[in-house]
């Protein structure tokens, strides 16, 4: 059975494997493609519609309790583009 982890933007339970994992190690923010990183981290799903909501409404910085770069949206935004 995969593991179900929820998207911190539309709030649905989904198969880990659907989500990709933002992490936060010490004071710095990975895309976390293996879901194995230490570290505090909060889920995302794999399309367009989450990501511009989660720009919009700032649902990282609430889930980490602070700034995020914007070039962790990029990244988000360059992973969800090459896979569709």
């Amino acid at each position: 059975m995969i593991p179900q982890r929820m998207c911190v933007v539309c709030r649905e339970m989904k198969d880990r494997n659907e989500l990709l994992r933002v992490a936060k190690v010490k004071d710095d923010f990975l895309i976390d493609l293996t879901n194995r990183a230490g570290g505090r981290g909060a889920y995302i799903c794999k399309n367009r519609e989450c990501l511009d909501s989660a720009r919009k409404k700032s649902v990282f910085e609430r889930s980490f309790s602070g700034h995020v770069p914007t070039e962790v949206y990029d990244k988000l935004e360059e992973l969800i583009q090459g896979g569709e």
